[in-house]
């Protein structure tokens, strides 16, 4: 199971209204374990950061000049994500601005690339109704430090989200221990020797007044319920 933890900062919050992604920043999972590598860049949008998203994130319209576009990355960040599960906080945001990014350059959208998204905005608020539901109170919540985050950064926030996913999902993570052990093989002689040192079997048998106790109740249950006692027989057919 390939999981890609994945955040995006942007020129503003509209993509509809010419805003463009300016970092990307993934961090991978496989069986819910992070492998180390990790996909991060910069990228310059060719237009100017709205001075509120700046204040988010620090990223100045200077910082991005010399970066690289979108289209110059597109390739390796495909590469990257191709065939993983994306983990997303706010998913509606990140994908929204992405799709449009691949669709400006006539490629295929992350549904076509990627195994499917999940929304861990949309998981917290199910599982815990009416409470905040940021990344910063989910890792106070769960107990992940996020000291480091002064500034929004994608490759920092998606570190910190994967802890968070991990943490929030804890319980599927037996389940994943369990499909991932092999079975150990036992022979014959291994099973009849473990079956050989079990003590016998002790059968107690009902006497004859339980016996007698137990009918006299199920003849009381059949009266009650005029013959339809589902632990006695029914009665034989009578003879035409």
């Amino acid at each position: 199971m390939r999981q890609i933890v994945l955040d995006t900062e942007t020129t503003g919050l509209e993509w509809r209204n010419g805003d463009r992604v300016i970092e990307i920043g993934c961090v991978e999972m496989v069986n819910r374990k992070l492998t180390g590598r990790h996909y991060h860049v910069y990228l310059n949008p060719g237009r100017e950061i709205d001075p509120g998203a700046i204040e988010v994130h620090g990223i100045t319209n200077e910082f991005l000049a010399d970066k690289p576009k979108f289209k110059d990355v597109v390739a390796e960040f495909e590469d990257f994500v191709r065939g993983g599960e994306l983990v997303i906080h706010n998913a509606t945001f990140d994908v929204g601005f992405l799709d449009n990014e691949l669709s400006l350059l006539d490629r295929p959208r992350l549904a076509g690339i990627c195994a499917g998204v999940i929304d861990t905005l949309k998981m917290a608020k199910e599982l815990n109704p009416g409470k905040r539901a940021t990344l910063d109170a989910l890792c106070e919540r769960f107990d992940i430090d996020n000291a480091r985050r002064t500034l929004h950064g994608a490759l920092l926030d998606a570190e910190l989200l994967a802890d968070v996913y991990l943490a929030m999902t804890r319980g599927q993570e037996s389940l994943i221990i369990g499909l991932d052990e092999t079975p150990t093989a036992i022979t014959t002689e291994e099973h009849a020797a473990s079956l050989a040192d079990r003590p016998p079997l002790k059968v107690l048998r009902a006497s004859d007044e339980e016996l007698a106790a137990h009918a006299s109740v199920l003849s009381d249950i059949a009266k009650a319920t005029k013959g339809a006692c589902l632990w006695l027989p029914p009665e034989p057919a009578a003879a035409e």
